[in-house]
């Protein structure tokens, strides 16, 4: 996901911006502000190393496309899904993680929004949402969780073995990141992963 997942964008300025992306709406020209999230380059950086990654956004590509190139300056985005991937669902744009042509038991669907992956919810590892919080470290403590993650065969008996040993921290999207902290909980107390 791109926004409130890695970056936060308004329309409103920003005088911290990261970025300022001009978009052209109804044929006039618009400036995005778009900030970073804490980490994201560290993140990325991380998550290109150990995976295939897609940036797959319900976000329209003449916004999303320039965000990503300024956001992506090392190429870990192998592909990019749009909106226009998405379907419409019950008014919501859910990302079908189908459409990626890749065994589902290999893919991990990281999200802010519980609706957009209600089609493969035991793909998902929720975040909670960002917009300006400088001291956000969400992305940075994700870092040692997918590190463990890059070494099972099947994600759904790891998520689904977190779940079971740790029930508190399995809502969907809980306010507090409790499911997060309860996979990091897990991954640092040796019970998910195997030492290689």
């Amino acid at each position: 996901d791109l926004d409130e997942t890695l970056v936060h964008s308004s329309f409103k300025p920003i005088s911290n911006a990261d970025f300022i992306v001009p978009v052209e709406i109804d044929g006039t020209i618009h400036q995005v502000y778009v900030l970073k999230r804490p980490h994201v380059d560290e993140f990325l950086q991380r998550m290109g190393q150990l995976f295939e990654c897609v940036l797959f956004t319900a976000s329209l590509a003449k916004y999303a496309d320039p965000v990503a190139d300024l956001l992506d300056r090392w190429g870990v985005f192998r592909a990019r899904l749009f909106r226009e991937s998405c379907v419409f669902h019950r008014g919501n744009y859910v990302k079908d993680l189908s459409r990626l042509g890749r065994e589902l038991s290999k893919v991990i669907i990281v999200d802010n929004s519980p609706a957009s992956y209600i089609f493969h919810p035991e793909n998902a590892v929720p975040v909670q949402s960002w917009f300006d919080d400088m001291t956000d470290t969400e992305l940075l403590d994700l870092i040692p969780f997918f590190e463990g993650l890059s070494r099972e065969d099947d994600v759904y008996s790891m998520l689904h073995r977190l779940c079971n040993s740790n029930e508190a921290s399995c809502q969907l999207h809980p306010p507090n990141s409790t499911l997060v902290c309860g996979l990091l909980c897990e991954y640092s107390e040796g019970k998910s992963f195997s030492a290689d």
